[in-house]
């Protein structure tokens, strides 16, 4: 039996480049390849990070692509500079040249060539928003029943979103970040059939970043892995820092981790809540991730991360 296929979408942070990191520790998936969009993120540093981060862990076989997509509502320039300190952790510059091809076709081309390509439905992991998705699928509408789900990490069912009013004036402070950056392109993906499992705030916002964490992984940074991800981690400690990305792509591996419910939900595309994602009758049913066992999951991590 063929292992199920996986094409990530990524944006470019912190938790984006652990979670790409995770993906390629699951032995039971094939990643096709890794998209990065241009959202919490300087672009270039972003790519070659994530190039370089695919040579550390022997993936250098894995291509990337840049998405040319733009958003809406861009990140603060404060969250998007993370990408060129970590492009410059030295654990990633040991080596004069990258190794991981950069594509030269744009990530939205790729996805589109991806699905037309592979030979069984394909699973696509997005970290980030949903722009380049939804680009792939006006380039080409065809690939819609090529995609056998979306698993995304975005969105704010019945918790309060993380788009501050004081940097965002007008917005009222109910969207994530990742729908509010292209808040049309989320609404659009609603309007298909393609299934979404949603890995919300809710959710997140209870599995924090923790120093105990932390300190374990510095106990086995003699693993390339963990030593990176230590690196990363101490990076964003002092803020309140959360898994959202590598929380999301965990499901990948391991469902019964999880608890969920089947809600059903529209996008409220323009305005003040541009970007939130509501539970309505006779929206569009998607299964939202309630609850993961935090044992399980932190064991999880520690485990594919000494490797």
């Amino acid at each position: 039996m063929s292992k199920p296929l996986v094409l990530m979408d990524q944006d470019g942070g912190v938790d984006d480049y652990l979670a790409t990191v995770l993906l390629m520790t699951m032995d039971h998936i094939q990643p096709l390849g890794i998209v990065v969009t241009p959202a919490d993120c300087y672009i270039q540093p972003a790519v070659n990070a994530t190039r370089k981060i695919l040579d550390l862990i022997g993936c250098s076989h894995i291509p990337v692509a840049e998405s040319t997509v733009r958003g809406i509502n861009p990140f603060p320039p404060l969250y998007r500079r993370d990408a060129f300190i970590v492009d410059h952790l030295p654990i990633l510059n040991q080596n004069d040249t990258i190794q991981t091809p950069l594509l030269t076709e744009t990530g939205q081309e790729f996805i589109v060539r991806s699905l037309q390509t592979a030979d069984q439905p394909v699973t696509l992991m997005v970290t980030g928003p949903l722009t380049t998705v939804a680009t792939a699928l006006n380039l080409a509408p065809d690939i819609a029943a090529k995609i056998e789900q979306i698993v995304w990490m975005g969105g704010a069912i019945h918790v309060p979103g993380n788009v501050e009013k004081s940097l965002e004036p007008g917005q009222d402070g109910s969207a994530e970040w990742n729908a509010y950056w292209d808040p049309l392109a989320v609404h659009q993906i609603w309007q298909t059939q393609i299934p979404i499992v949603l890995c919300p705030l809710d959710l997140t916002n209870t599995v924090p970043v923790t120093s105990e964490f932390v300190y374990k992984l510095g106990k086995q940074r003699h693993h390339p892995i963990s030593d990176l991800a230590g690196q990363c981690y101490a990076l964003v400690i002092p803020q309140d820092y959360y898994f959202w990305d590598v929380l999301a792509t965990t499901y990948l591996a391991h469902p019964e981790f999880f608890t969920w419910q089947d809600w059903e939900t529209t996008v409220i595309p323009q305005g003040s809540s541009q970007g939130r994602i509501q539970v309505e009758a006779g929206g569009k049913r998607i299964r939202v991730l309630d609850t993961v066992d935090k044992t399980e999951y932190y064991s999880y991590l520690l485990h594919q991360w000494a490797r």
